[in-house]
């Protein structure tokens, strides 16, 4: 859980923005994108294929199992 929080964290702070604004662009709620960086919860499976296709990035990468 924690890389997942720590690699979603970086690449909304690569990308530049804030939570509020990524979770408008996602359509999700600031609150889930405070709590998935935070730890407290993780992304079901609909969340984290759109987290990984907005991102261009693989759910692979996200959940740590590659780099």
């Amino acid at each position: 859980m924690k890389i997942f929080a720590e690699r979603f964290k970086e690449l909304r702070v690569e990308k530049g923005m804030n939570i509020v604004q990524l979770a408008k662009e996602m359509g999700v709620s600031h609150a889930a994108i405070s709590r998935w960086e935070s730890e407290i919860r993780e992304p079901n499976l609909e969340n984290l294929v759109l987290i990984a296709k907005y991102f261009k990035v693989s759910t692979d990468f996200l959940c740590g199992l590659e780099d």
